[in-house]
Order: structure tokens, then sequence, then C-alpha cells
């Protein structure tokens, strides 16, 4: 069911979702099944990606969630990334899979890769939904890529504008400016 809504344009129906989720699951099981990987999903977005991602793998494997951000209220990062919450299950020796919705600027991707290489896994590779290569700040090595999107702020399939947006089931472009809860 496609969500109708002034200055919400669908770019990516569900059908073509679930099609490059599953491609990317079928690519990830041939090299993970027998390693027992740690998925490492980045909170908030990726969690719908994530969820349909590991339904679709019939091997063991864990999971667990980073939550880092670069983006306060609105539309723009505001560049600084912070990590806001660690894994708790050890990465150290793991075969890892970071999971992410979309790299735009690169800078929170970048970061969070580079803080779990720190923790010495066995090997780390980055999933990507949706690249978008026109904002890229920060160069990012992309393992398992989905889609690449046009410069547009997207909403929809996790991704959201101030918390908006996230349960619709396609991808949309968010054509008006982001309205904000808080006072200004």
């Amino acid at each position: 069911m496609t969500f109708t809504q002034p200055g919400l344009q669908l770019i990516i129906p569900e059908t073509e979702i679930a099609a490059t989720v599953s491609r990317l699951a079928s690519e990830i099981r041939r090299a993970y099944a027998s390693k027992n990987p740690l998925f490492i999903g980045i909170l908030k977005g990726s969690f719908v990606f994530l969820a349909d991602l590991i339904r679709l793998l019939d091997f063991p494997l864990e999971i667990d969630f980073i939550v880092a951000c670069s983006y306060g209220k609105g539309m723009e990062s505001c560049g600084e990334v912070k990590v806001l919450y660690e894994p708790r299950l050890p990465v150290k020796g793991r075969n890892v899979v970071v999971i992410e919705d979309i790299v735009d600027t690169g800078l929170t991707t970048a970061a969070v890769v580079e803080h779990l290489k720190k923790q010495n896994p066995a090997s780390l590779k980055l999933c990507v939904l949706l690249d978008k290569p026109a904002r890229r700040r920060m160069p990012v090595k992309i393992d398992y890529l989905g889609l690449t999107v046009p410069n547009k702020f997207l909403v929809g399939y996790g991704l959201d504008c101030d918390e908006k947006y996230r349960n619709l089931p396609d991808v949309y472009v968010l054509e008006a400016e982001c309205q904000t809860n808080s006072p200004t």
C-alpha cells in the first residue's frame, strides 16, 4: 500500500525494497553461512532493514546495535558524530557485518566503522541499503550495496525526519521542510 500525503513523492516502492533486501541476503548468505557473524545495526534508521534482512538468513548469527548520530533536529547533519550506545556483545575476533540504512555524507558510517575496527574484529564489512554519493564528505567502503539514490531528503522504511515517517513501507522524497515539535 502506497502512502499518499502532500510533500511526499514515492521514489522506491516496497516491492523494489523487498527485492533489494533479498538480493543482499543472498550475497551475505554466500559469505557468512558458516561463520556465525555478528550483525551490528546502526540505530535508529537501520532497524527495519536489519529485521527484514536477518529473516532471510538461515544460519546462526547474533545481533547487536550501536547508536551514533550526526543529525540534530531537521534535515542537515551537524557534522559531529557521537557514539551514544555501544554494542554489548564482544566484537573482538568476530566476523562483523555493520548494517546501515543510508550513507549520506559518510561521516556517521565512517566513524562507526572506525570505532568498531579499534575493537579488533576478525573481519568487518558494511551492508548499506541506500547510498547517496552526491553528498559524500567522508569516503566509505560499502561491501554490500542495495541501491544508489539521488541527492534528495528521503523518508520511510526506517528513514526519518525528526522521528516521523519511519513506519512507511516505501521510500519517499520529502519535498517539504521537516516540521519539528520543538519550539524555535
